[in-house]
């Protein structure tokens, strides 16, 4: 089975900038991108990733990853 996996802690760590900074220059809520940064979403909204994606200047494959879920291999 696959997961989506969000890269937004890699990204945002090969650029240096915090969370904190990313919601200042993003204007998402401060939740919002911990959950991203974290992997803990849920739900991703499309919204958000356009906003996260213009913001980086990424496309939304460099966002999110899909990959093989360890939990259901074996």
């Amino acid at each position: 089975m696959k997961i989506v996996r969000s890269n937004l802690k890699a990204l945002l760590d090969e650029r240096g900038i915090s969370i904190r900074k990313f919601t200042e220059i993003s204007g998402l809520k401060y939740e919002t991108v911990r959950r991203l940064y974290n992997d803990d979403t849920r739900q991703y909204q499309r919204d958000t990733l356009a906003v996260v994606c213009e913001t980086l200047n990424v496309g939304i494959d460099d966002v999110l990853t899909l990959i093989d879920d360890e939990k259901t291999e074996g």
